[in-house]
């Protein structure tokens, strides 16, 4: 898919050392983007739940970092909870995109995917079915809004888009607002073995997904 199984291993690696330089910066006290969404978002009261899910799905249009809204929902709202709302709005999301690049066609990713490239991306889930979503899904490098709006130019069914998709996110949703809830309490020595876990568990599923991808 478009050179995945190339660059899938070395992104994973990548993206596990830039997600350990941010939380480190971030506890180290240096920028506080986390802390002052949270602030934000309990100052909405009773409608911080529902903030936390229209964010989630402006993020299937407008790009930003979705990983720092997963942490503040773990440290306002806990892991389960927290992971409900992003994983809610996060589905949401997919499925407006999804719909509208059925709708909308070539003219929805033409930014992002050439003519050729959605022909090709139209034969790998032919050739692979299902189960090369859901591998795409679950390597957190493969861009979620890109997937989202790809597999709506595809033959993929509905239902298989959606199940994939609800499947896929929820390992790195998880993750996320577990992080989140527990941000505050860590220590160096946790967050360098919550940062060698997450290495292993991303290159773990890179090679369980790679002969789909």
């Amino acid at each position: 898919m478009i050179r995945i199984r190339r660059r899938t291993g070395f992104a994973a690696f990548l993206l596990v050392l830039l997600c350990g330089a941010l939380a480190a910066y971030v506890l180290n006290g240096q920028v506080h983007p986390v802390e002052d969404m949270v602030v934000w978002l309990r100052s909405t009261g009773a409608w911080a739940p529902l903030a936390v899910i229209v964010l989630m799905v402006v993020h299937s249009f407008v790009p930003f970092p979705a990983e720092i809204l997963a942490l503040c929902a773990g440290a306002i709202f806990g892991t389960l909870l927290g992971a409900v709302l992003i994983w809610t709005g996060a589905m949401l999301g997919a499925l407006v995109a999804f719909w509208l690049a059925r709708r909308l066609g070539q003219e929805a990713v033409r930014d992002w995917l050439s003519k050729a490239q959605v022909r090709q991306l139209d034969a790998w889930t032919e050739e692979r079915g299902a189960l090369a979503l859901l591998a795409a899904r679950l390597v957190p490098v493969i861009a979620f809004n890109l997937i989202n709006y790809a597999a709506g130019l595809t033959q993929v069914r509905l239902w298989t888009f959606v199940w994939t998709t609800a499947l896929g996110i929820l390992p790195v949703t998880l993750l996320s607002t577990w992080f989140g809830a527990q941000m505050l309490d860590l220590d160096w020595p946790v967050l360098a073995a919550v940062s060698a876990g997450l290495l292993i568990a991303l290159l773990a599923m890179h090679r369980l997904a790679r002969p789909w991808l």
